[in-house]
């Protein structure tokens, strides 16, 4: 049609080579869009309009659809059902996302330096859970944090075997006897850190799981708790 200019839809079927009734489907949908301009006469004829004005028709049309589709999603906010989705929103479940709040740490020197940084954000709580032979590298790494225990009036227990040698290091912790045979440290009972290699693995292959929930370090500590009864 642009080519044309103007053109029956007898014409258009035969140049276009689609049949006279499908063409009329195509030319009614078109002139609703305002693509054509329909001429009364015998033969009707349509009318090319130029593709310049067929752009901003649509540009104006989709910029209408877009303002009085936004006023209708404004318009929602004052309904009950959205105001009770609000609600939900505010008092209800808050998402976790896993990754921020577990991984996996490998190497004993990460795993060391994990637990320092652990300690040194310690506001209450410290529980440290050990083995015997993890005892003497779980008093290491207590013993810097003695004084700050001190200070802060912060609340720190060692469970562990018995060992004076490696006791006697202690101060500002309290030293629970216990033969575990499972070692890790809770902080705050907000986050915890498992071990989960034995002693006898290398160091740098040593895997521990760090996890910060405080729904479930403070089940945890409570069921550890439970079973020293």
């Amino acid at each position: 049609m642009l080519s044309r200019g103007m053109a029956s839809a007898g014409e258009l079927a035969d140049i276009s080579g689609v049949p006279r009734s499908r063409c009329y489907d195509v030319l009614e949908s078109l002139e609703k869009k305002g693509f054509i301009i329909m001429k009364i006469g015998k033969p009707i004829r349509y009318l090319a309009v130029s593709p310049d004005i067929i752009l901003d028709r649509v540009k104006k049309n989709i910029t209408e659809e877009a303002d009085e589709l936004a006023m209708h999603f404004e318009s929602i906010k004052e309904t009950d059902e959205f105001k009770e989705l609000e609600l939900l929103h505010k008092t209800g479940v808050q998402h976790v996302d896993i990754s921020s709040i577990s991984k996996s740490i490998v190497g004993r020197t990460d795993i060391n330096r994990y637990i320092k940084e652990m300690l040194s954000k310690a506001k209450s709580d410290v529980a440290v859970v050990t083995t015997q032979e993890h005892m003497e590298r779980g008093v290491r790494l207590l013993k810097g944090f003695m004084p700050n225990f001190a200070k802060k009036a912060i609340k720190a227990r060692l469970y562990a075997p018995s060992n004076k040698a490696v006791l006697k290091k202690l101060q500002n912790v309290e030293h629970i006897e216990y033969d575990a045979n499972t070692s890790f440290v809770s902080i705050d009972r907000k986050e915890m850190l498992f071990m989960v290699s034995n002693a006898n693995v290398v160091p740098d292959f040593e895997v521990a799981i760090w996890i910060s929930s405080p729904f479930f370090v403070n089940a945890v500590n409570v069921l550890f708790e439970e079973s020293l009864k």
